[in-house]
């Protein structure tokens, strides 16, 4: 599942998407092409303040997921940050999240949610 939260103009968006395996297989064959195309998260957000939403969000979306491969959410989170340079920093930052516990698995770490 992904959460889309923000507005539009001053119209609040909230959009949840249910999405299976086969649709996230679907998403990821796109990703590489999509993320060059998208501009760096950087250079769309200012300041802290972009910072601290995009950390919310990733935050929101492990939260409902409730676990995750590393493989699978370094995709999810590249294309949310805009690349996968800012997607792999997310992801030290969640290694370090009290919130987040990481299980070493056999072929890739594993991503839990623990709890506010």
């Amino acid at each position: 599942m992904l959460r889309i939260r923000g507005r539009i103009g001053d119209w609040p968006v909230d959009l949840t998407l249910e999405l299976d395996a086969e649709d996230w297989a679907q998403l990821a064959e796109h990703l590489p092409a999509a993320a060059a195309a998208v501009e760096p998260a950087d250079a769309r957000r200012s300041g802290a303040q972009g910072s601290d939403a995009l950390w919310r969000t990733t935050l929101d979306l492990l939260r409902e997921a409730g676990r995750v491969e590393g493989p699978q959410l370094l995709a999810q989170l590249a294309a949310l940050a805009g690349g996968e340079a800012a997607g792999k920093r997310l992801l030290v930052r969640l290694r370090h999240c009290p919130q987040v516990r990481v299980e070493t698995a056999t072929d890739a770490p594993v991503y839990h949610w623990q709890g506010d």
